[in-house]
């Protein structure tokens, strides 16, 4: 695994402008390596704003958006469309923006999907779809992705895997069904750790005060059964962006 990163920047909206500026250049040089690029992305205020700066750049027309496969690390397990799921929101923020081939989009499943209400279900079926797409010289059933978004919660979660909880010590499954979340929705499905641990570069975003402590402990090693976020890391690389108040703490940051 890779030793962690740090890059500052000055607030959210520098923050969100240079990571999708970063990410744009990834999935280009991605593709002109192998000719696909595979992407995993998050929810949330900075996850989110990530995309439509994405959406809103020039740069955008450098990338085959046909040939990116897309992913996503957690997902709120409510009604397809309903506002809340980080799919819609990032259809709304970029996905129905740009000439994505649907075959190679692959969001979790809703609550009013083929699975209904069976989280565990649909969780599985996420393990499926990764171990199907991964090929034989996968060594976990998840296949390499080049870029694997993530937040950070001020408590350390990431994904949908929240501290002192079954789920963030799961090491066997790639994909679980995530129940009684401190917070709404109380139900998710979330990749695991193991999973989270394929992606060649994991790249945690967060801003604000109220994520300084978190992330100070996950730098500082804590063990990711305290701080989940600490125990995101990638192959190749492991970036922290951060905003300046989030980064307060941290030695890194100095």
């Amino acid at each position: 695994m890779s030793d962690n990163e740090m890059i500052v920047h000055p607030d959210a909206e520098v923050l969100a402008e240079a990571t999708a500026a970063r990410l744009l250049t990834s999935i280009v040089d991605a593709q002109a390596a192998r000719g696909v690029a595979s992407v995993v992305l998050t929810g949330g205020r900075t996850g989110i704003g990530v995309l439509e700066r994405v959406r809103d750049s020039t740069a955008r027309s450098a990338v085959d958006w046909s040939a990116v496969n897309l992913f996503w690390g957690d997902e709120r397990f409510l009604t397809d469309g309903d506002g809340e799921r980080n799919e819609t929101q990032a259809r709304a923020a970029l996905l129905d923006h740009v000439p994505l081939d649907p075959r190679r989009v692959h969001p979790m499943a809703p609550s009013d999907g083929r699975f209904g209400a069976d989280a565990e279900s649909a969780a599985d079926h996420y393990a499926e779809v990764l171990r199907t797409l991964a090929g034989t010289d996968s060594d976990n059933g998840v296949p390499r992705f080049d870029v694997l978004l993530l937040g950070v919660g001020e408590e350390g979660h990431t994904a949908s895997l929240f501290p002192d909880t079954p789920y963030v010590r799961e090491r066997e499954r790639t994909a679980v069904a995530v129940r009684d979340c401190p917070k709404p929705p109380p139900t998710r499905i979330s990749l695991t750790l193991p999973a989270i641990a394929s992606a060649s570069e994991v790249w945690l975003m967060t801003t604000g005060a109220g994520k300084a402590e978190a992330v100070s402990r996950a730098l500082s090693g804590a063990d990711p059964v305290d701080i989940p976020a600490a125990g995101a890391r990638g192959r190749d690389r492991t970036l922290w962006l951060l905003d300046r108040e989030a980064a307060k703490d941290s030695a890194l940051g100095d």
